[in-house]
């Protein structure tokens, strides 16, 4: 009995050292699999960063669309020309009835030439929003795209200057041009004001 007694102890102290064996031993392999387990996750993160570095990079070397694709090219931009074209005969203040005798006499007695015009006005466009195609002026200006010229004998006042501008507008809203795009065509329109009017100027009274 004496030699059970004794022996008791040294079992209950081998148990305790045992416990602290297995419980060294869990928690190093739980410290492991969260470190490799981190790892595991850091590696995705680090694929995926280097591909959006890879797109971004794409997208910016990317060159954009110029205007003139933008715009849907020449069928779309000859669409929006015919439209426009066919507005500005019916436009009250420099169409028909226009108070300007020279706007009124084109648009009444010359719409014989209303296709030819549209077809150069296509062109026009086409070149000014970075297109394929060459715009060759039948009465040339100072610059490849000048239109001091074409509309000297017109005497367009910059007020009828700006009602085109206008119906230029509303005939890009008819067909839903992107905001964006319409700015661009009536700036591009607008830069050249002052070679449509110069025949109004000129004739201006000092």
């Amino acid at each position: 009995m004496q030699s059970s007694n004794s022996a008791l102890p040294r079992f209950v102290a081998r148990a305790n050292e045992m416990t602290t064996m297995a419980q060294s031993v869990s928690t190093s392999v739980t410290r492991r699999n969260v470190v490799a387990g981190l790892a595991v996750t850091a590696a995705p993160i680090g694929v995926l960063t280097a591909a959006d570095d890879a797109n971004a990079q794409s997208a910016q070397t990317m060159p954009e669309k110029s205007l003139y694709d933008r715009l849907g090219g020449v069928f779309a931009i000859a669409a929006v020309v015919d439209h426009f074209s066919d507005a500005v005969v019916k436009n009250p203040i420099v169409g028909q009835k226009s108070k300007n005798p020279q706007l009124r006499e084109w648009h009444t007695n010359n719409l014989g030439r209303l296709p030819g015009l549209k077809f150069m006005r296509t062109l026009w466009v086409c070149s000014i929003s970075g297109g394929p195609f060459q715009y060759t002026a039948t009465r040339p200006g100072k610059t490849t795209l000048g239109l001091e010229e074409a509309h000297r004998n017109l005497r367009i006042s910059p007020a009828e200057f700006d009602e085109v501008a206008a119906e230029l507008g509303r005939t890009l809203d008819f067909f839903k041009v992107p905001k964006r795009e319409k700015g661009e065509v009536l700036s591009a329109f607008a830069s050249h004001k002052d070679e449509v009017t110069a025949g109004y100027v000129a004739a201006k009274p000092r």
